[in-house]
This record gives C-alpha cells, sequence and structure tokens, in this order.
C-alpha cells in the first residue's frame, strides 16, 4: 500500500540509465578471489531470491556454483495462502517445500545467516565466520515480523485458549479458523499496523472471510441485533491505499455493518482487552481500550538487523536502489527488490513477479557494460478476498495508478469482486508459484518464459 510520500515521490519520477562509468558511481573493486568466491551471490531464497537465481541460470551464462543463493531457513512458505489457511480452505502443510528441494543443483547453497556486508571489499560474512566474495550481490532477504512489537501478543498467540491469532505465521495461521469457529456472540477486532506490512490488503482479507463465514452460519447481520459485531482497527487512515479500490472496500465495509477505526494503532494486548494508540481528528495520539472476544493481530514489520545496519541500506533500514533499474545507488554491483527494498510500492509476491526480470535483464547488461534499458514502473498486486467465491483483483503502479490486466485484454472492471479471481487466488497462483515463479519461468504481468 503505497503512503502519500511514496506516491508523491512516484509521481517525480523520469527514467534512469545507468552504466558501470555513471558519474558519482562507487568503484568497484577487484574481487578478492579467496575462501568462497562466485559471480552472483544472492541474499535470501524467498521469492525474490529464487526468482532472480533461476531465471540469471537460464541465461546460461553461469556454471556450477557461479551463483550462490544464502538463506538460514529450512522451509520456504508460499505465504499469501496463509489468508486461504486462516479460512479453512487450505492445509498450511501444503504450502511449504523443503528450502533445498526448490534451488538448483547448479547454484551453490549456503544455509546460513549473513552477518556483515562489506561493500568496499565486495564479500559477505556468515555467522559462522566463512567469507563470501562476489563480482554481483542481490540482496533480497525479506522482512522481520516484529511479535513483540505489540505488547503481550506473542504470550496470547501461545496460549491456545487465548482468543488471539494472526495469519502472518506458519505456527499460527491455522489457529485463526479455530477462532473463528469457535466464535458465537461478541466482538471481533481485525487489526492493521501502521507502517510497512506484507500485503497491506491481508489484514482485511481475512476479515471478510470470518464475516462471510459467520454470515452463512447465522452469526452476523448488519444490523444492530448481530450475535457477533465486527471492527476494523487499521493503523492507516484509509481501508486500502489505490482511491479506486479503497472506494470499493469501503463501500463494503459500511454496507456490512463493520465498524472502521481508522489511525487507531494496536500496542498492547492485556487479557481480553487490546490497547491502540489512536490519532485524533486534532493530530493529539491518545490510548483506547476495546473488549473483543476474539482479535486477529497482524504483527509490526520492518527491516532485519543486519540489513538495517549495514552499510547498504537508507535511513529506514531497506536496501537503497533505483525505484526503477533496482541497481544500488551507491554502489553499481549491488541490487535489490522485494520486501528488503527501498522500492515505493506495497510488499507482495506480484510485485516480485514483475521486478525480478527487471532486476536480471538489468543485471547481465550492467556485466556487459551496457546500459540500463529495463524499467519497473511499481507494479504490483494484491488479490482481495472480500467472501468465499469472490476477490477484488487489485492492479496499480507507482503513484497508485491501476494498472489492470483484464482490463486491458478483456474490459474488465478489477474493482468489483469476481468469482473468476477468486480461483486464480485459490487454485492458479499457488500452482504457478511453485511450478514456474520460484523456477525463473514466470515473469509477473507479462506472462512465462524459457
Amino acid at each position: 500500500m503505497l503512503t502519500a510520500r511514496a506516491a508523491g515521490r512516484c509521481r517525480t519520477l523520469v527514467p534512469i540509465l545507468h552504466t558501470p562509468s555513471t558519474r558519482n558511481a562507487t568503484i568497484v573493486s577487484p574481487v578478492n578471489f579467496t575462501g568462497h568466491a562466485h559471480k552472483i551471490v544472492v541474499v535470501g531464497g524467498g521469492t525474490a531470491g529464487l526468482s532472480i537465481s533461476h531465471q540469471l541460470l537460464r541465461s546460461k551464462r553461469f556454471t556450477q556454483d557461479d551463483i550462490a543463493i544464502i538463506d538460514p531457513a529450512t522451509w520456504h512458505h508460499y505465504q499469501p495462502g496463509w489468508t486461504l489457511v486462516g479460512g479453512g480452505v487450505k492445509s498450511k502443510e501444503k504450502l511449504r517445500r523443503p528450502m533445498k528441494n526448490l534451488i538448483s543443483s547448479k547454484i551453490k547453497f549456503y544455509n546460513s545467516k549473513v552477518n556483515i556486508f562489506d561493500p568496499e571489499s565486495n564479500s559477505i560474512t556468515l555467522d559462522d565466520d566463512r567469507n563470501i566474495t562476489y563480482e554481483q550481490l542481490v540482496v533480497a532477504p525479506g522482512i522481520q515480523l516484529n511479535w513483540g512489537g505489540v505488547k503481550g501478543l506473542p504470550q496470547a498467540l501461545a496460549d491456545s485458549h487465548a482468543p488471539v491469532s494472526s495469519i502472518y505465521g506458519y505456527d499460527y495461521c491455522d489457529k485463526v479458523f479455530g477462532d473463528i469457529k469457535a466464535m458465537k456472540r461478541g466482538t471481533a477486532i481485525f487489526t492493521q499496523p501502521s507502517g510497512i506490512v506484507k500485503c497491506a490488503g491481508a489484514p482485511q482479507k481475512i476479515m471478510w472471510l470470518a464475516l462471510d463465514y459467520w454470515k452463512k452460519a447465522g452469526l452476523y447481520t448488519s444490523f444492530a441485533d448481530s450475535p457477533i459485531t465486527i471492527k476494523f482497527a487499521t493503523g492507516l487512515s484509509s481501508i486500502f491505499g489505490v482511491p479506486k479500490y479503497a472506494a470499493t472496500l469501503d463501500e463494503l465495509r459500511r454496507r456490512r455493518g463493520v465498524e472502521g477505526f481508522f489511525q487507531h494503532d494496536l500496542v498492547a494486548i492485556d487479557g481480553n482487552k487490546a490497547l491502540f494508540n489512536a490519532t485524533l481528528p486534532d493530530g493529539k495520539t491518545e490510548q483506547v481500550t476495546k473488549r473483543f472476544d476474539t482479535l486477529h493481530v497482524v504483527p509490526k514489520m520492518g527491516p532485519y538487523g543486519f540489513i538495517k545496519e549495514s552499510p547498504i541500506s537508507n535511513d529506514a533500514g531497506y536496501v537503497e536502489v533505483n525505484d526503477q533499474t533496482m541497481q544500488h545507488k551507491r554502489y553499481k554491483n549491488i541490487w535489490s527488490c522485494g520486501d528488503a527494498s527501498s522500492l515505493p510500492t506495497s510488499k507482495t509476491m506480484a510485485a516480485v513477479g514483475a521486478q525480478a526480470p527487471v532486476l536480471s535483464n538489468n543485471l547481465l547488461r550492467a556485466i556487459d557494460g551496457k546500459s540500463l534499458d529495463d524499467v519497473y514502473d511499481g507494479y504490483t498486486s494484491c488479490p482481495l478476498t472480500t467472501e468465499y467465491g469472490k476477490v477484488l483483483l487489485a492492479e496499480f503502479k507507482y503513484g497508485g495508478e491501476p494498472s489492470e490486466t483484464f482490463k486491458r485484454w478483456f474490459g474488465i472492471d478489477q474493482g468489483t469482486p469476481r468469482r473468476a479471481f477468486y480461483y486464480l487466488k485459490r487454485d492458479f497462483f499457488p500452482w504457478v508459484y511453485y511450478n514456474s515463479m520460484v523456477k525463473g519461468t514466470w515473469r509477473g504481468p507479462k506472462g512465462w518464459s524459457r
């Protein structure tokens, strides 16, 4: 979801081309081939890291172990599917794969953490003190979830009897549907924090599924005498960051009787009470307490410490890259996309699908000493479940401007929730993810490549 500040920045962007001799570029030192040396090192084995490393491998310009991936994870998760796990539609176990099984045998895999970036010497130090050198570096480790950012949240999630859950973690996403089924009467609160989150539409996706479940069970109506009442408390000033889709979603909220609390940022949980920092119309902040019978929480999120504290980050802690080419602004052999990057667009799988081929192409051109002619326009997508069987397929680019694939192809207005889009989210997207995207053959809105 774009902030006003980010949207304002996007409107002033013009295409920027870089070459290795671009003025003000940091001079790249010759790589010292000691220890573990690679032509390409990719930090992160998530959606971005796997897509980019396999796209580069498919260029057939690299041989055995020229490319390396660094990631400490054992499992790779299809996280967009956790919303459907929370809605009782999918099993979380079927949405993950062993990390080592997704990485080509031609790519060196370091199942470790990164401790130190040293861009001046083109090297990385791992948590076991191994030194990794590179010619080109791609940084895409994602962002971290700060469960402790809400006081009392870790304890509530760990308590199987506490009616507090979240679709944002593998260990907790299946607890969500248990809480939904157990709810027979009372107040359900769904929260969204201020600041950056992965898939900023997901906090309300699960709310709409819960509402539809309770409605079908005869437990929810849009009237005052409804057994269950629903509240949506968001730290943001609107229900969605793109005006076209925000209008539809807010109209749904009003029509379905969901009470909205905007600029209400959850800070603590105390028993069955949720404490919010609320921004008042006059700009002042006060703490507000709301009682709940079930609570769905989206945790605070932000950059990993090893990125934030490194010389490659910006003041906010994200990898500082050009908004269009994804080349680092100071170190011209460093690249980044996805959640860890400074790109001012929503942090979604769909965004990575559009970013990865641009980054891969520009990286190869930089190796050849050519100008970076491929440009990322900020494309991202958010398939918003509005009920079981219907999805509003939001697609937009920098500046919050809609960029709708099905409107271009078939003249379909994607501002209306549709059944066909639900099957895309439930069936097609998970299939294409593991069968194509992480293998480097999916190019987002541009479709497949070899």
